[in-house]
């Protein structure tokens, strides 16, 4: 009687992905943290445009009727001060460092320039979006701000 050895049966190995391939993925919009948000403000009937290039910043969601902006902020990326999801990299610190702290300075850079426009500006953070009650705290916010009446 012959006897069959069994073989671990392996599933086949996909590509390693190059650094290139990882952080092509990263997305600048549409992200699920600005999904929420938006899907919040139209249900409270809120209507807005998306990442108006003419405005500093380029802003995630404009509400030109409050003349109000709102960023929508991946706490990695803009250093969500508190936050866990808010290390810095291990690895190649000379890098992220200086990049890191960039993106934040841009951030206030915008922030200051869209005020001095006449703007509101608001930030929600990608944490705080995981929240149902947290986004509609952050709608309501939005909504006692004065609507903006047109002159004729």
């Amino acid at each position: 009687m012959t006897r069959r050895m069994r073989t671990k049966r392996q599933t086949p190995k996909r590509p390693v992905m190059t650094r290139s391939q990882v952080m092509s993925r990263v997305r600048d919009r549409d992200t699920k943290p600005e999904m929420r948000v938006r899907k919040a403000l139209h249900a409270a009937g809120l209507r807005y445009r998306l990442q108006r290039k003419d405005l500093p910043g380029r802003p995630d969601i404009v509400l030109p009727s409050r003349k109000t902006v709102i960023f929508v902020h991946g706490c990695f990326w803009h250093r969500h001060p508190g936050c866990v999801r808010c290390r810095t990299p291990k690895t190649r610190q000379d890098f992220w460092i200086p990049k890191l702290e960039a993106n934040v300075e841009r951030d206030q850079k915008a922030a200051a320039a869209l005020i001095e426009a006449g703007w509101k500006v608001r930030t929600i953070w990608e944490c705080e979006t995981e929240r149902p009650s947290t986004i509609e705290c952050f709608v309501a916010e939005v909504m006692a701000t004065k609507k903006m009446t047109r002159k004729n």
